[in-house]
C-alpha cells in the first residue's frame, strides 16, 4: 500500500463527499438527511465509490454482497458486478415473494422490520452487507442478524456515511461484526 495509492484514494473519497448533500428536516423535523442521489447522478463519483469498495473486498473471497433496502441496493448491485459475485437484497417486511426470515429493529426515527429470502445465501457464504449510512446501527444490526439466521458469515458491514454522534457502531447487536465507513 503506497503513499501514492493512499493519496489517490483520499482524492476519490474527497470527491465523493462533495456530491453528498445534507437536507435538513427530512423525512421529519430535526433530522439532517444525507442525500446520496447527487453522487449516483455523477458518473465519476459513482465509479469512485464502486472502485473503493471493490478494492477493499477484491481479495477477501466474498460470495455475495448484501444490500439493505433501499439505498443499499444501488451500492450492492454495481459492487457485486465488479467483484463477480451475487447480489442479495434485504427488504422491508412483505416485499419478498418466497419464504423469508424476519428481523425487527429500531432506527433513528422509528421501528421497522426487514426480511431476507431463506434460500438467498448458502450456509457458510462469506458476505459483505452494504448500506448508504449508519446512524443508530439498527438497520445494519438487523441485516447481520438475518444473515446469521441463514448461516452466512458476515465478513464486514460497509457504509458510505457514518453519523458518529448517533453511536451506531456501539449498537448491542453489532458488537461482534466489523463496521467500515
Amino acid at each position: 500500500y503506497t503513499k501514492k495509492k493512499k493519496k489517490m484514494e483520499d482524492k476519490r473519497i474527497e470527491y465523493i463527499k462533495t456530491t453528498i448533500k445534507a437536507v435538513p428536516d427530512f423525512p421529519k423535523k430535526g433530522i439532517l438527511f444525507r442525500d446520496i442521489t447527487p453522487m449516483l447522478e455523477d458518473p465519476k463519483a459513482l465509479a469512485y465509490m464502486v472502485e473503493l469498495f471493490a478494492e477493499r473486498y477484491a481479495n477477501q473471497k466474498i460470495d455475495a454482497i448484501v444490500g439493505l433496502e433501499s439505498r443499499g441496493f444501488v451500492i450492492a448491485a454495481p459492487l457485486a458486478i465488479k467483484l463477480g459475485v451475487g447480489c442479495v437484497l434485504i427488504r422491508k417486511k412483505g416485499k419478498l415473494p418466497r419464504a423469508t426470515y424476519s428481523q425487527s429493529y429500531g432506527k433513528e426515527y422509528g421501528v421497522d422490520e426487514m426480511e431476507i429470502h431463506q434460500d438467498s445465501l448458502k450456509k457458510g457464504a462469506r458476505v459483505v452487507i452494504v448500506d448508504d449510512l449508519i446512524a443508530t446501527g439498527g438497520t445494519l444490526a438487523a441485516g447481520c442478524l438475518l444473515c446469521d439466521k441463514i448461516g452466512a458469515e458476515v465478513v464486514e458491514t460497509s457504509c458510505l456515511i457514518e453519523l458518529p454522534e448517533l453511536k451506531g457502531r456501539d449498537h448491542e447487536d453489532l458488537k461482534k461484526f466489523k463496521v467500515y465507513t
